[in-house]
């Protein structure tokens, strides 16, 4: 920092050396140094100016004035007074040379008048006793610190009470400003006698005892100073704040134990990327400034909540661009916080180009290069100016092979295990061994992060020491980690198949889905330039199965559709492409619908599993494909499917693969209206144990035995147990919720909704499909954002909303019917058709029901005949066509009397009772209903045996 022009009565003491201007005097250790007069000027210069570049023409004008002298003469004085100071000699260094710029002092300075305390101590030993009470050397405090209230308040409680504190952490998270305000804080509590001493500029941790000595004034005498400072501090209650002890930290840490040992009132307050790991100390980690959370709905006033959020502003302010925070904004602010991992310094070198770039071009920068060259503040100290700096300072203290585990750790994005660690960064002289100490090292000195996960620790590289790692890392070591780091991950992703089923639970999501950040690392390195396009269709093809079992789909269509792309001779029909094109087809049928595309992904992949005669991979892709087949109304041959995997299945004797077969054929005999095949197919499936699948179908994108739970619930509904099966509904939803897994959620719900519906529980029915519509939004589940509409139209209609729900309906069912998404197109036909009678429009409603009788007998969803029948006579009665109403209603009741369906032949009879009731034939009435009321054991509270009752109450 500079000082400003020298003045007369000024004293400065460097070193062992005290220089008095007005005297023209400089002496070491209290003895005069033979000097000539240009070299004196010279030194007065330098030292008025510390740590600052001091130009060679400003320094001859200033030594020389109004005489023309060469460059020569300039530096022969310089190396005069090189030689009289000892510049060089057992590491100390005072003047550098700047080529082409000119020179700077760079010893620590401690500047004072004639009347300072210090300047008044003389070179005996009385000097030597003079009182430093009142005596106050500290860096200026800022006007405004930002989020470090609380940690100041903590440091000087716990100074107060432990005497020895040192604050811990990275470079440019703000240890020093901390130190500061700490001491600033403190201040008259010490009566003013507080001494801040930067170490930033010794080299030799020999001479840390010499730099506090010589910022005390205090003669020097002895090759040791240590006994001579103990002295003179042993009675005195004073702070002492030795500030950067990373590089010098040997020293630091003796003299400050030696000073706690021997001056029970001092305090000490340290700064250091590692603790001094000496008796007494305190550690107190200082961690970096809270972030704006990356969370939809972020507003400007919930992040100026966020200290990292309000120190960029303010910086950004500073520097010339206040800003008026948008909602838009702050989601550009917490970007940029979180981007920087919260580091102080980073941001404010951030917020400083505001100005100059913009927000926006600001925040874009970042994802180019990390801001390690950004200019800070000119006054820093030079390791703080720049990023760059601050890391090379760190760099510079490690030993060679923490600096090799250092860059090869740099190639995981996020966090890490220890087992990730070993599996890439060993190789060459690196072995476990070294592993283990290096990071244990690089964590003590502030260089790697941890955070436990549940029982295991997670290692991270703050962003900003990742891009200097990766910047100092050669091309071709970078290309060879690469390649280790993506084949690691391939086997790991090997030994991840046996936890598929457990990814979706939300809780066993999170370690996973850090993992994958390194594995979508992987393979952009793979299939970018440079990069092992072999290895990463196999990467991608281990990854794809994750990513679709976390509901992770626009990026397992992403990976797989490049890898299918890269395939040639080699790899073409192998496992590899059977994975790929088996997990391509299930994202494209969620995000899509059954599109063309999604049906070829999955024909090929049972095509290349047949061809290999690979059972397991068969029923890999037969479950994908057949609810492919379930979506585009194609439930005959879907059928087909389930009856294959069931047996290729059995065959496996895989408990979880059994289960998942036997759901999928329970779904399938339950809309082909054998309900008691599916009830029982669907009880097997709940029955048998969780457990991993060797099959791999999880390529189904949810969790079987769940969606069992709520067909089985739909099942139970039709076979007249109503409150057995909204008891289940709620269960399979609730455990839905429970595992967080968007897909298993969004498809438990939307079978759970048509339960709610045929009980007439209106109030959940619609809940659940409001909360059904806002998660396929946010999961890129577009089909079933036009299911969820369809639904709201038919709950208007139920609610006697008709009009309405008419039109949200038509509009629900014209956009399925485009996707080819029809597994639940005739349920909602069904609820069309009544809301078309409702309105008045009978003979629509009356066409719509026969197409769709029509098609359940050709495509094979038997199940709602006997509905659609029911409706169809409804609509017949309506328009006065009551022989043809009566014909169509005694079809639907020998349907669901055929199909073993009480529900249905509750809703025929039901019907048919009231229109003969209205052509006089109320006995006749009562003699259909009641036998099939009778029949029910429970549910008489629901809407369906509610309306039955009413009726036969007014039969007689």
């Amino acid at each position: 920092m500079m000082i400003g022009p020298a003045q007369a009565g000024d004293v400065f003491s460097f070193g062992p050396f005290r220089l008095a201007v007005g005297e023209r005097l400089l002496t070491r250790d209290g003895e005069p140094v033979d000097l000539g007069a240009r070299a004196l000027d010279i030194l007065v210069a330098l030292v008025a100016r510390p740590n600052e570049p001091v130009g060679k023409r400003e320094l001859m004008a200033e030594v020389w004035p109004d005489v023309i002298v060469e460059e020569g003469s300039l530096r022969f004085h310089i190396a005069g007074l090189r030689k009289a100071l000892g510049d060089g000699q057992d590491g100390a260094r005072y003047i550098a040379t700047l080529p082409g710029r000119g020179y700077c002092f760079v010893a620590p300075v401690l500047r004072s008048g004639p009347s300072s305390p210090l300047a008044a101590q003389t070179a005996d030993g009385a000097a030597a006793g003079a009182s430093f009470t009142g005596a106050t050397f500290l860096p200026a405090r800022l006007a405004r610190m930002v989020g470090r209230e609380d940690s100041v308040r903590a440091l000087a409680e716990q100074l107060a009470a432990g005497r020895f504190v040192t604050i811990v952490g990275p470079g440019g998270v703000g240890k020093t400003t901390v130190a500061a305000a700490v001491a600033h804080e403190l201040l008259d509590s010490f009566a003013g006698a507080a001494l801040f001493v930067d170490f930033g500029l010794v080299t030799d941790p020999r001479l840390v005892p010499v730099a506090v000595a010589s910022m005390l004034g205090l003669p020097i005498r002895s090759e040791d100073p240590v006994p001579g400072l103990i002295a003179h501090l042993r009675d005195r209650r004073f702070l002492l704040v030795l500030d950067s002890c990373e590089h010098v930290i040997d020293g630091a840490a003796g003299l400050a134990a030696e000073i706690f040992r021997a001056a029970p009132q001092a305090h000490i307050l340290a700064t250091s990327r590692e603790a001094l790991r000496v008796e007494g100390e305190q550690v107190h980690p200082l961690a970096p400034l809270d972030c704006p959370p990356d969370e939809p709905g972020l507003t400007a006033d919930v992040a100026t909540t966020f200290p990292a959020a309000r120190l960029f502003l303010e910086r950004a302010a500073a520097s010339g661009a206040p800003l008026q925070l948008s909602d838009a904004d702050a989601v550009l602010v917490a970007e940029i916080c979180r981007r920087l991992d919260g580091m102080a310094l980073a941001i404010e070198l951030a917020a400083g180009r505001v100005q100059a770039f913009g927000l926006k071009q600001t925040a874009a920068l970042l994802d180019q290069r990390l801001p390690l060259s950004w200019p800070g503040q000119r006054n820093a100290p030079p390791r703080q100016r720049t990023l760059q700096a601050t890391l090379d300072w760190s760099y510079g203290l490690l030993s060679e092979a923490e600096r090799l585990v250092l860059r090869r750790l740099a190639v995981f994005v996020g966090p890490f295990t220890m087992e990730a660690a070993l599996g890439v960064v060993t190789g060459g002289p690196v072995d476990d061994a070294t592993v283990f100490a290096a990071i244990d090292s690089l964590i003590a000195k502030s260089m790697v992060a941890t955070r436990p996960v549940g029982a295991m620790m997670r290692y991270r590289l703050l962003d900003t020491t990742r891009a200097y790692a990766q910047q100092i890392t050669g091309e071709d070591e970078r290309t060879a980690l690469a390649a280790r780091h993506a084949e690691h991950h391939r086997r790991w992703l090997d030994q991840l198949k046996a936890e598929w089923p457990a990814l979706s639970n939300a809780a066993e999501r999170g370690p996973t889905l850090s993992a994958m950040n390194n594995v979508r690392a992987a393979l952009q390195w793979c299939f970018g330039a440079g990069g092992d396009v072999r290895l990463g269709i196999a990467l991608a093809a281990a990854a794809t199965p994750v990513f679709l079992a976390m509901s992770l789909l626009t990026e397992c269509d992403r990976w797989s559709a490049q890898a299918i792309q890269a395939l040639d001779a080699g790899t073409r029909g192998g496992s590899d492409e059977m994975q790929l094109q088996a997990a391509r087809g299930m994202a494209l049928m969620f995000m899509q619908g059954s599109s063309d595309a999604a049906r070829a992904a999955l024909e090929r992949s049972l095509a290349v599993a047949q061809a290999r005669q690979d059972i397991p991979g068969q029923l890999m892709v037969l479950g994908p494909l057949h609810m492919f087949h379930l979506r585009v109304g194609a439930f005959d041959t879907a059928l087909g499917l389930a009856r294959q995997g069931a047996a290729l299945a059995g065959a496996a004797e895989d408990a979880a693969t059994l289960a998942l077969a036997q759901f999928l054929l329970g779904i399938s005999l339950h809309l082909a209206g054998d309900l008691g095949g599916a009830r029982a197919a669907l009880e097997a499936a709940l029955r048998r144990p969780a457990g991993p699948s060797s099959a791999g179908m999880i390529h189904l994108g949810f969790e079987g035995p769940n969606l069992a739970g709520v067909i089985l619930a739909r099942t139970l509904w039709l076979q007249g147990y109503p409150v057995q099966a909204a008891e289940l509904a709620a269960r399979a939803v609730r455990e839905a919720e429970r595992m967080d897994h968007p897909v298993t959620l969004s498809v438990a719900t939307l079978w759970a909704i048509t339960v709610y519906l045929w009980t007439g529980d209106l109030d959940r029915a619609e809940a659940l499909a409001a909360r059904f519509t806002a998660r396929a939004g946010s999961h890129s589940l577009g089909p079933y954002l036009a299911v969820g509409q369809a639904f709201a139209g038919a709950i208007a209609i139920r609610r006697g909303e008709a009009e309405a729900g008419v039109a949200v309906l038509r509009g629900g069912l014209a956009t399925l019917r485009e996707a080819g998404h029809e597994v639940l197109t005739t349920a909602l036909e069904l609820a069309l058709a009544e809301g078309l009678a409702a309105t008045g429009r009978e003979a629509e409603g009356l066409a719509l029901a026969d197409a769709a009788i029509r098609r359940v007998e050709a495509r094979g969803d038997l199940i709602y005949r006997s509905e659609l029948l029911r409706v169809k006579g409804r609509a017949l009665l309506a328009m006065r066509q009551a022989a043809e109403a009566e014909a169509s209603l005694r079809r639907s009741l020998d349907q669901a009397r055929a199909q073993a369906v009480p529900a249905w032949e509750l809703r025929a009879a039901t019907e048919l009772a009231a229109l003969l009731a209205g052509q006089d034939r109320a006995g006749e009435a009562a003699a259909l209903l009641r036998p099939v009321l009778d029949g029910f054991t429970e549910g008489a509270e629901t809407a369906d045996l509610k309306a039955a009752a009413m009726l036969l109450a007014t039969l007689g």
